[in-house]
């Protein structure tokens, strides 16, 4: 079997049993707090009810008004600003979930918006990624050069070490940010800007949702709109040398079938019959009349046959040192 098709079956079999180690470590971690939120929840909804004497209708129309209308904290969500931030979390993947379009054209033209923009986006961070890979390969080797070292090529684990470097210094400085003007802790905000640079969005936590801060803080709207995009390039810059790593190993086992397949032939012979391999061993029973190109097959110097009646004399294996040494001397000409 070659080694891309156990590439590709280790990979699916180390991916399923990653989700599965997954699921139950998450199961571990969240399903009894899940369980009490839940209880706690249906408690205080009960006491609501009775204090106050409201109907359970009543009451899920409360759920639905209070739910409807947190997303309209943040300011018009469909503005230019809004409207803008909504299609950078399109184009880029990320999906937060906080405002959706409710109108038939507005979410024809999403789906139309995405075909386009996905690529696009993709692409463009994908070129960035290798620009900033270029750019981090120069200083590394600007840097070994100043510091006299022997070997100053930049080798795929330094630029590894280079972008991750960038990329945790890209989160950290953003968790610092957003936790100041979000008010959230500040491992909150890492776990936002991870979510969010890595495009998983869950939508838990996302930033410009209170304070009518669309409409009061452009500089704020700005500046996490070139945090999502940098962060982003940075991101890419590192998923790029590690996807890149991959496809390497699977071209380079390919060009190596290849080669293999070519050095078999040049070594090989083949004649009516029989196969003579470059050592000079025979293989005898394999009919088919393929040749290597520029061996001269001309059946008056070179003669087999498959008849059982031919049986293995002194004179046949004369014949077969002939034809492997006429074959021989044209191959080295």
């Amino acid at each position: 079997m070659k080694k891309q098709n156990v590439r590709t079956i280790s990979l699916i079999v180390c991916t399923f049993t990653y989700l599965l180690v997954g699921a139950a470590v998450f199961d571990a971690l969240e399903s009894e707090t899940e369980k009490k939120r839940w209880d706690a929840l249906q408690v205080v909804e009960h006491i609501v009810v009775r204090r106050y004497n409201i109907s359970e209708e009543d009451f899920k129309v409360m759920e639905t008004v209070v739910l409807k209308s947190e997303p309209h904290k943040a300011g018009q969500q469909w503005k230019f600003t809004g409207a803008f931030y909504y299609a950078t979390t399109v184009l880029t993947t990320i999906g937060y979930g906080h405002s959706t379009p409710t109108t038939i054209g507005g979410k024809l033209f999403t789906m139309c918006y995405a075909i386009v923009g996905i690529p696009l986006g993709l692409v463009m961070f994908q070129s960035i990624g290798e620009r900033v890979n270029r750019l981090s390969s120069f200083v590394i080797r600007t840097v070994k050069k100043s510091l006299h070292c022997q070997h100053t090529s930049a080798s795929e684990l330094d630029l590894i070490c280079v972008v991750t470097t960038l990329s945790s210094l890209t989160i950290a400085g953003g968790a610092a940010a957003f936790s100041k003007f979000e008010g959230w802790s500040y491992f909150d905000s890492v776990y936002y800007c991870f979510i969010t640079l890595t495009t998983i969005g869950f939508g838990d936590m996302v930033a410009l949702q209170k304070d009518n801060a669309l409409n009061r803080k452009p500089e704020y709207v700005m500046f996490a709109l070139i945090f999502i995009l940098f962060g982003l390039a940075i991101v890419a810059a590192s998923l790029n040398l590690l996807v890149l790593r991959f496809v390497t190993m699977n071209t380079e086992d390919e060009r190596r079938d290849e080669a293999q397949a070519m050095q078999a032939l040049q070594v090989a012979v083949r004649l009516e019959g029989d196969v003579i391999t470059a050592n000079g061993s025979i293989l005898s029973g394999h009919v088919g009349h393929n040749v290597v190109p520029g061996v001269n097959t001309d059946t008056s110097s070179i003669n087999s046959c498959n008849c059982a009646c031919f049986s293995s004399t002194t004179a046949q294996q004369k014949k077969y040192e002939s034809a492997y040494l006429i074959c021989y001397t044209q191959q080295q000409a």
